[in-house]
């Protein structure tokens, strides 16, 4: 039983598990191996072949040592990985000449667990619609707002509804959208933007913003931004009350704005297919790029900032990299509402259909991932992405609907940015600290990895003519004060005095005329390019005088 192989190898009394880690080991060892050793035995002094033995000896243990320490390196990651990010992000995967797009809501309802089946379902609410929607930072609370004056606010996890305001509103409602937090929402209705607290208690009156058709909350300046029917652009800080910036744009009214989540920049999209880019402190905007050739219809920002879908009355969805202002890629389709989900996928939805794309492979090409049909006849107003569950929430006219998009959602929630289970306690405390790492509207830029770092020193400016004149004066003056040290008898005439304060004076007015005319030569020298270039007709450049050529 216990019987040992006289001559085997002892990699084949090992188990198959143990042969396996063994080999992986031998791989790692190989890969810090300086190489194969040295051979020793062709070496006749026995003092030299000792000392190379014992470093080859040193170098086998230290590779072996790496291996071992790369191996518990990865045993540790694996286990805070484990532990850490518990949960595993996912797509539809089609089998064969199956199409993911072609999977609906049905066949992914009986495959998935209870918890998650829970977020299908069809709010139908046809006195009130068309409906938007905005949800916090965490996922947790969603507010709705129909166009005819109904707003809801909804505790996603127990599916609770906790305050919905109808009498006291009885008006249009353009857009709703959360502050900081699920206490405070904003509404802009049909005179005046009102701010509310969840139970449904007007708190404040926006008077200065007028008819707004678009609102933004930049959560981490504390900045509403807002647009009314007038095209004026509006920010005003939250917390102070203070109006920070009112800006004409110039180019009409819009409904579409957007906020970049990784700049704090506003963008709006305009009648004329331009899109303008704007920050607190300019009244001018940042950029104007031209999207499309007719009106823009739908705009959105991805997560990281870098890439920006447009929507245009061509019916064409392009997305564009910001960084470089240049368009990656055109996709055929019409939008009316367009969102980025956390892991990067593109809902769009025009009428009663709404389109998924995705990036799978890494190179920025968004091809076609599912496809979802609401009852024909409902006119889809708003998409947007719950963060940290895969799930799109859709307002339409007859109400609002919510399905079930695998790997949308971000798997994992950091408690310090988004916790979708905060106490009373923990919220407070992060109030508390991010009125204190508020950012000054300041901050707010195209690039913002600029903000600490050193301003590179600016190119001297050429002096003018006049303070080179001056310049040259005050030198002469300063010379000819110069006292002149008294010789010896018969060497101290007038004469030769005023011949040296003569010869002081040229020596400091020698640098003034040098640099006077070396400037004048490039100045001649423009000149007569200008003149080669401009004088002679095409028929005589020929007999045009030619550069030496070295």
């Amino acid at each position: 039983m216990g019987a040992k192989q006289e001559n085997g190898d002892p990699e084949d009394i090992l188990p198959p598990l143990g042969q396996a880690l063994s080999h992986e080991l031998d791989m790692k060892v190989k890969k810090y191996l300086r190489g194969e050793g040295a051979d020793l035995e062709v070496l006749k002094d026995k003092k030299l072949k000792g000392q190379l033995h014992t470093r080859e000896n040193l170098y086998g243990t230290s590779a072996k040592t790496a291996a071992k320490t790369e191996k518990v390196d990865n045993a540790l990651l694996f286990f805070t990985s484990l532990w850490l990010l518990p949960s595993e992000g996912g797509y539809l995967e089609a089998e064969g000449i199956e199409k993911t797009w072609r999977i609906k809501q049905d066949t992914i309802g009986r495959e998935v667990d209870i918890s998650s089946a829970k977020n299908q379902y069809d709010i139908v609410l046809p006195d009130f619609g068309p409906y938007t929607l905005d949800f916090t930072s965490s996922g947790r609370y969603m507010a709705a707002a129909g166009r005819k004056g109904h707003v809801a606010v909804v505790d996603m996890k127990n599916m609770s509804l906790i305050k919905e305001i109808q009498a006291c509103v009885r008006e249009t409602v353009r857009d709703v959208v959360f502050l900081h937090n699920e206490l405070f929402f904003a509404a802009a209705q049909k005179k005046y933007p009102y701010i509310y607290n969840r139970d449904g208690v007007e708190l404040h009156c926006l008077k200065e913003h007028g008819a707004v058709t678009r609102l933004q909350f930049l959560k981490n300046h504390f900045l509403l931004a807002s647009i009314n029917k007038y095209g004026q652009l509006r920010y005003q800080d939250v917390t102070m009350g203070e109006m920070i910036g009112n800006f004409r744009t110039g180019l009409g009214r819009t409904d579409v704005m957007q906020a970049n989540p990784f700049n704090g920049v506003v963008a709006l999209g305009h009648s004329g297919g331009t899109v303008s880019m704007w920050k607190p402190t300019s009244a001018v905007p940042l950029v104007k790029m031209l999207c499309h050739p007719g009106p823009i219809t739908a705009m959105a920002f991805h997560p990281d900032g870098h890439l920006m879908a447009t929507s245009g009355k061509e019916r064409k969805i392009k997305i564009w990299d910001v960084r470089k202002f240049e368009v990656l890629q055109t996709i055929r389709g019409h939008a009316k509402t367009l969102d980025f989900s956390q892991k990067g996928l593109l809902a769009a939805g025009t009428g009663s259909f709404v389109q998924i794309f995705g990036n799978f492979s890494g190179s920025r090409n968004y091809s076609r991932y599912m496809g979802h049909s609401i009852v024909k006849g409902y006119q889809i107003r708003k998409v947007a992405f719950r963060p940290y569950e895969d799930v799109l929430g859709i307002g339409h006219s007859m109400g609002w609907s919510s399905i079930l998009i695998p790997g949308s959602g971000e798997p994992n929630f950091d408690t310090w940015l988004a916790n979708p289970f905060e106490t009373t306690k923990q919220r407070r405390e992060k109030e508390i600290h991010s009125l204190l790492d508020k950012l000054p509207p300041e901050t707010i830029m195209l690039d913002p990895s600029k903000i600490g770092t050193v301003k590179s020193a600016k190119k001297k400016e050429k002096p003018t003519k006049k303070e080179m004149e001056a310049d040259l004066e005050a030198a002469v003056e300063a010379a000819k004060g110069t006292a002149i040290r008294k010789k010896t008898k018969g060497r101290n005439k007038p004469s030769k005095i005023a011949v040296k304060k003569k010869e002081i004076v040229e020596r400091v007015k020698k640098p003034f005329m040098d640099q006077q005319m070396k400037e004048e030569e490039k100045v001649a020298k423009k000149k007569r390019k200008i003149s080669e270039e401009i004088s002679l007709p095409t028929a005589l450049q020929r007999f045009a005088r030619k550069k030496a050529t070295a």
